[in-house]
């Protein structure tokens, strides 16, 4: 296993530099799921949520949060950032949404804590959004499954073929 690129010499958290990299364009996917009543899917899937459109919310919530990512994780490379797109996948059979991101730039670090970002929050705006409805609502498998670009190639998730 290797070192852990946030911490220095004596143990101390640390910025990674990143000055010498070269800039190349780097994509990150990630997902997550929320599960809920079925009642609570049909509400939102119908637009009808407590709190209105909960999808639309989603999404620009799940942007925003992207947008401010190295506000919130501290030592995380603010990122000008070319794309970030939110898709909802709702399943009804398993009474859930998965919500998927995908995050772009063309700069020396990876956009891995932006889709993750990404998801998390419009997850949680999900949440929000329906709670009036379903405070039981779980949240969870909130993951990478894919990045590219950078020095150390490729990454795809186990079981995850683009």
């Amino acid at each position: 296993m290797s070192k852990l690129s946030h911490i220095g010499p004596q143990g101390e958290a640390r910025m990674v530099d990143v000055s010498g990299k070269p800039a190349t364009v780097r994509t990150a996917i990630a997902e997550g799921r929320i599960g809920m009543k079925p009642e609570t899917l049909a509400l939102i899937r119908g637009g009808a949520g407590p709190k209105g459109d909960v999808l639309s919310a989603a999404r620009i919530a799940g942007i925003m949060a992207a947008k401010r990512t190295s506000e919130l994780i501290p030592l995380c490379h603010p990122l000008p950032l070319s794309f970030v797109g939110i898709e909802f996948d709702l399943d009804a059979p398993k009474s859930e949404i998965r919500v998927r991101a995908e995050a772009r730039t063309m700069d020396r670090t990876g956009v891995e804590m932006e889709a993750l970002m990404a998801v998390s929050v419009a997850l949680l705006t999900i949440y929000d959004m329906a709670k009036a409805a379903d405070r039981a609502m779980e949240i969870g498998g909130i993951r990478l499954l894919e990045k590219t670009g950078g020095t150390r190639g490729d990454y795809r998730a186990d079981g995850h073929g683009c």
